[in-house]
């Protein structure tokens, strides 16, 4: 592709649309979906499936076609289902995708604004700092101490230094400095294209719990083979045909095994990504879904977190007096009071100077979402009609900040031009420019950082450093982040050196901590998950924000205490935080037998959440780079979003512990009748058919609907589930046994009172077995959150299932399809009695259990220590 060369002010408007109609959008095509019939094919792999197919064929062979209508309809129903919710399940991935895309900053028509990626065209100027995922080819024509991952291309893991006139790739992360360059390939023609193109047939791989659940599947399938085979050679013993006996042991193993569990743990999973999304919690990965049900630990960060994530640089203070400013969030309107003297003047042009954030306007019709002035077009309305920082919220204060005291930031930047940089990063904790002075040939040289690091002799030898240190540890304890300015004139020649500047003075920053922050700490504590508050700001902001919210004990933690030896897991409160401390807190919490999720939006957060066992990235004020290391992405910034997700994560783990129990308690009834019911006279209890037609209504939609019940109103009010618990852990299989058992007991019973009354025994065992698992399934179903009966998919489902059940007593073709008799209204109403039984006890057994949980009294696992004490 040839590359014109582009303005430094960009492509216009007209110019860009032309080249996305030539080249099209910025974005990888998505790999083909598969034919219907492959669909279909991989259906057909599944073992079980497999096993009612190799039945089809054995009864076609015998001209067994009542049977080899049933198995039919058995394999269609469930292939289908299959087909059906792979493609829900690709559908709602793919919306979760575009919800994800990231954006881009480019220069056009001379203005900096933001596109989505996927508008980024060729000879687009597009402007690179640490945090962003390069959205194209490009050729930088400007670099400042620019480094690059290329991890994702090349598996190197060590950032590369990239100077002008070097080449950056799609898919690359800025890890450091920042950068301006033009778009030489997008889409398919850029490096990340071209691979991707290699992986386009790749399919994704089943998630932990699914390849735990199709290892019990495997388990449960010998298991239950084994008995049928007992089953098949107990009818062969006592003379029955062996084509009769091989086609009931089939039948019997594929009524025994859930095989539609697959498909209700995806249609769970699916569903609980979409309602994520539908609460602010867009999922990149989907195992992270079930995971964030077993969270016992959540590390947050304060800023933007736990706080509005709103900056406002409110009180600023100089040796000659000290203002406060007025206004609300990054709109430039306000004053200082009092008005700034000389000095203050001062250092407002310095923090303008020092300083690569820009101020967006909102756009003229905030409703109108292809208005020029906000491409980007953020999700909430009340964003479109605000002001928005473009760069780092804690610059685009210190702009604002300039503003509301009557300093141009635009007018000195072009006054001021800046020659040398030293960016701002984590470890150094300051930053410092170099600017050319108007009307001389001296240089400005500006530092901003932490008072710590500023507020040193060697960095600023000149000023009143002591009453600036008095002051500045004042703000941190009421809450407020503090920076310390200071400047310098250095005459030609000189070399240029960050150190030895005279204070300019010192600049308070809040940010207020959200509305909800301590109702969600407070439900956290409820549900037994504990709350770490990370942060690098100083100890007096964290300790401020943690006692508002109720996270303090007592103590904060600090960077220097981890390097001193102190444990990690010894706090809740952690300052003056570097990255890799991070990392090394998580690490600790997990060593401990926790399941840490972690909420981060900087790049330094991005090892701490690929390390947490659930990353949880800011999608609004967040960088790309979280997003990409994370497992899920708040498109509101808000930590009641998380506590949403990992009531969705309980309930969907819930959801599958109640469909196994349902399905494997079912499953176990149907082999004891067949064991026992041998050994009480009845040579064959069921028919083959009988079984497969109760195994297609019992699993199908009844089960489906299980996996889509609501979330239990208690979920939030109880203890994660160990990390180590099995998916039959925590009493289920006995649950199971007992289940299985008694709904055995009263089909049996039920055969045994219609021989001894000369009614159709086999049919009543047909109609009790069946309708005793559906009254089950209705007596696991989740309570609602106001104690009332809303009409609900499962209501549904076991209504449609029952009415199935007992059609092909009413319809003599069907009924002589299933080997069924003719039943009276006495001998259905004794068989539904029986049948209750199972459900009722179920019922009556939960509530108990119920209370048990209210009445007794557990701890949750991390206490603050005046609870301890």
């Amino acid at each position: 592709m040839t590359v014109q060369q582009t303005s430094p002010r960009g492509l216009s408007a007209d110019q860009a649309a032309l080249r996305l109609a030539e080249h099209g959008p910025n974005s990888i095509p998505a790999p083909r979906p598969p034919s219907p019939w492959l669909r279909v094919l991989v259906q057909l792999r599944d073992p079980m499936i497999v096993l009612l197919i190799a039945a089809a064929i054995l009864t076609a062979s015998l001209r067994d076609f009542t049977d080899l209508t049933v198995i039919l309809a058995v394999v269609v129903l469930n292939t289908t289902v299959g087909v059906v919710q792979e493609i829900r399940a690709e559908h709602a991935l793919a919306a979760l995708s575009r919800l994800a895309a990231p954006h881009a900053t480019v220069r056009r028509g001379g203005h900096t604004t933001v596109v989505p990626a996927a508008d980024v065209v060729p000879d687009d100027v597009v402007l690179l700092q640490a945090g962003d995922v390069v959205p194209a080819d490009l050729v930088l024509f400007d670099a400042v101490q620019l480094q690059a991952d290329e991890s994702t291309l090349t598996g190197e893991s060590v950032p590369v230094e990239k100077d002008p006139a070097d080449e950056v790739f799609a898919g690359t992360v800025v890890t450091r400095g920042r950068g301006t360059g033009t778009v030489t390939r997008t889409g398919p023609g850029s490096a990340l294209g071209q691979i991707a193109a290699l992986l386009s047939n790749q399919r994704p791989r089943a998630t932990p719990l699914q390849r735990r659940l199709a290892g019990l599947s495997r388990t449960l399938s010998i298991v239950v083979v084994a008995l049928s085979a007992i089953v098949a050679v107990a009818g062969l013993v006592r003379g029955l045909p062996l084509p009769s006996m091989v086609v009931t042991a089939v039948s019997l193993t594929v009524a025994a095994v859930p095989e539609s569990l697959p498909a209700v743990v995806t249609l769970a999973l699916a569903i609980g990504a979409h309602r994520m999304a539908q609460r602010a919690a867009v999922v990149r990965k989907l195992p992270a879904v079930e995971t964030l049900g077993a969270v016992t630990v959540v590390a947050t960060d304060k800023t933007g977190t736990l706080t509005e994530g709103i900056m406002q640089a409110e009180r600023l203070w100089t040796e000659s007096g000290a203002a406060t400013a007025t206004g609300v969030g990054y709109e430039p309107a306000g004053e200082l009071r009092p008005p700034g003297s000389g000095a203050v003047r001062r250092l407002l042009r310095d923090v303008a100077l020092c300083n690569d954030a820009a101020l967006r306007p909102p756009p003229a019709d905030p409703a109108d979402p292809a208005d020029p002035a906000d491409p980007a077009d953020p999700a909430d309305p009340a964003d479109r009609a605000a002001w928005q920082p473009i760069g780092d919220p804690t610059e685009a204060a210190l702009l604002t900040l300039a503003h509301r005291g009557s300093v141009d930031p635009d007018e000195l930047r072009a006054a001021y031009l800046r020659t040398h940089e030293v960016p701002f990063d984590s470890t150094r904790k300051r930053m410092t420019t170099f600017h050319e002075q108007p009307g001389s040939d001296d240089l400005l040289v500006i530092g901003k950082g932490a008072p710590e690091v500023m507020l040193t002799p060697d960095v600023t030898p000149y000023g009143d450093i002591a009453r600036a240190k008095d002051v500045a540890a004042e703000l941190s304890e009421a809450g407020y982040r503090v920076l310390a300015v200071a400047d310098n004139t250095l005459p030609p020649g000189a070399p240029r050196t960050e150190n030895g500047l005279r204070l300019a003075g010192l600049v308070a920053i809040t940010d207020p901590v959200r509305h909800n922050a301590a109702e969600v700490v407070a439900s956290f504590g409820r549900a037994g998950i504990g709350l770490l508050l990370i942060t690098g700001d100083a100890p007096g902001t964290a300790l401020a924000v943690a006692e508002r919210i109720g996270v303090h004990d007592g103590q904060v933690v600090t960077g220097a205490d981890i390097d001193a030896g102190q444990d990690p897991t010894a706090g809740r409160v952690f300052a003056r935080i570097r990255p890799e401390q991070k990392l090394g807190i998580v690490r600790a919490w997990q060593a401990k037998g926790h399941v840490v999720a972690m909420t981060g939006d900087g790049v330094n957060d991005a090892p701490a959440l690929r390390r947490a066992d659930i990353g949880v990235a800011m999608g609004r004020g967040g960088t790309e780079v979280a997003r990409q290391a994370a497992d899920l992405v708040l498109t509101d910034d808000d930590l009641g979003t998380v506590e949403a997700a990992i009531e969705e994560g309980r309930r969907i783990y819930t959801n599958i512990r109640t469909f196994l129990r349902y399905a494997l308690g079912g499953g176990l009834a149907e082999v004891l009748v067949m064991l026992i019911g041998p050994l009480l006279g009845f040579a064959v209890p069921l028919l083959p058919g009988q079984i497969l037609w109760i195994n297609m209504l019992t699993h199908g939609l009844p089960g489906v609907a299980i996996g889509a019940e609501p979330a239990d109103p208690r979920a939030m009010r109880q203890p994660p589930r160990s990390p180590q618990e099995q998916i039959l852990g925590a009493g289920l299989w006995q649950r199971i046994a007992w289940t299985g058992a008694l709904i055995a007991t009263v089909t049996l019973t039920a055969a045994l009172w219609a021989r001894s009354a000369g009614a159709p025994w086999q049919t009543l065992s047909y109609l009790v077995l069946g309708l005793a698992q559906l009254g089950v399934a209705l007596a696991l179903r989740r309570p609602t959150p106001s104690g009332g009966r809303r009409l609900r998919f499962l209501d549904l489902a076991v209504a449609g299932a029952v009415a199935a059940q007992v059609l092909p007593l009413m319809l003599a073709p069907l009924r002589d399809l299933l080997g069924l008799q003719a039943v009276t209204g006495t001998e259905v109403l004794y068989a539904a009695a029986l049948a209750s039984v199972p459900g009722l006890v179920t019922a009556v057994s939960r509530l108990g259990r119920a209370n048990r949980r209210r009445r007794s009294r557990w701890l949750p696992p991390y206490r603050p220590r005046s609870a301890r004490r």
